[in-house]
C-alpha cells in the first residue's frame, strides 16, 4: 500500500513537468557549419523567451528573426528557411504601425571579440506556434534590422541559422 502511495505522489510531481513543454532550443550554425552557440527557447508567461550565448558573430548590430520554416540548408544560404513567422500578414518590423511580423525580434548586437548574448522575448508567439509540420528556425543576418522596411528590415544576407527542435 506505501508503494502505491509513493508512485501517486511521484506522479502527481512529475505532471507539472509534462505540463509544461514549451521548451525548445536552437543550434545556430554560420553558413560554413561552424556551430556558434545553442540557444534556449521557453513559453513564458509573457511570451517565449530567447536565451543563449553566440561567438564568431561579427562586431556590431545584426537582425534577428523567427522564420516560418525549420530548415537551416546552407547551400541556399540559409534561404530554406523561408520568411519571417509571418502568420497574421502582418508588415515588418516592431516600429511598423503595420506591423510587426510575429517572428520578428530586436537587434542582436555582437561585441569586438564576436560574443553576443541574446536575452529576448517575443510576446506573438509560442512554442507549440513555432512547431507546426514544417517548423520553425532562428536566423541571424549580417546587417542591423531598421524594424520598418518590409520584408526584412534591411538586414542583409542571412548570417547564421538554428532550427528550432522541440526539448526532450
Amino acid at each position: 500500500m506505501k508503494r502505491l502511495a509513493w508512485i501517486a505522489a511521484l506522479s502527481a510531481l512529475s505532471l507539472p513537468a509534462l505540463a509544461q513543454s514549451g521548451a525548445a532550443t536552437a543550434v545556430m550554425k554560420d553558413q560554413s557549419g561552424t556551430t556558434l552557440g545553442t540557444l534556449s527557447l521557453a513559453d513564458t508567461d509573457g511570451g517565449v523567451s530567447i536565451t543563449g550565448e553566440l561567438t564568431g558573430v561579427p562586431n556590431g548590430p545584426h537582425g534577428f528573426h523567427i522564420h516560418e520554416t525549420g530548415t537551416c540548408d546552407a547551400g541556399t544560404q540559409f534561404e530554406s528557411a523561408g520568411g519571417h513567422f509571418n502568420p497574421d500578414d502582418d508588415m515588418h518590423g516592431l516600429e511598423n504601425p503595420e506591423g510587426p511580423h510575429a517572428g520578428d525580434l530586436q537587434n542582436v548586437t555582437a561585441d569586438a571579440d564576436g560574443n553576443a548574448v541574446i536575452e529576448l522575448t517575443n510576446t506573438m508567439v509560442s512554442i507549440e506556434s513555432l512547431m507546426d509540420a514544417d517548423g520553425s528556425a532562428l536566423v541571424l543576418h549580417e546587417n542591423a534590422d531598421d524594424q520598418m522596411t518590409d520584408p526584412s528590415g534591411n538586414s542583409g544576407a542571412r548570417f547564421a541559422c538554428g532550427v528550432i527542435k522541440g526539448a526532450m
